[in-house]
């Protein structure tokens, strides 16, 4: 199993948003997006952009590797 995408269901749950409501806004299904959030698949790069867009961070917090939100 792949290492959860922790940070996609914190910024989530911190917009009080559901997981259809994310992957109608980032236009996936909301099974497919709770398999990223659950880490049974892997997040693509486009999807990654589109949920950097939607909640205005970084690809590189979405992904744990800076704890800055701030996009550059």
């Amino acid at each position: 199993m792949m290492e959860r995408y922790q940070r996609i269901r914190d910024l989530r749950e911190d917009h009080d948003l559901t997981q259809a409501q994310v992957g109608r806004a980032i236009n996936v299904p909301q099974r497919t997006y709770a398999y990223y959030e659950s880490g049974q698949r892997m997040v693509p790069p486009h999807v990654l952009c589109a949920l950097a867009d939607f909640y205005q961070v970084s690809v590189d917090y979405i992904l744990g590797r800076t704890d800055r939100k701030e996009m550059n």
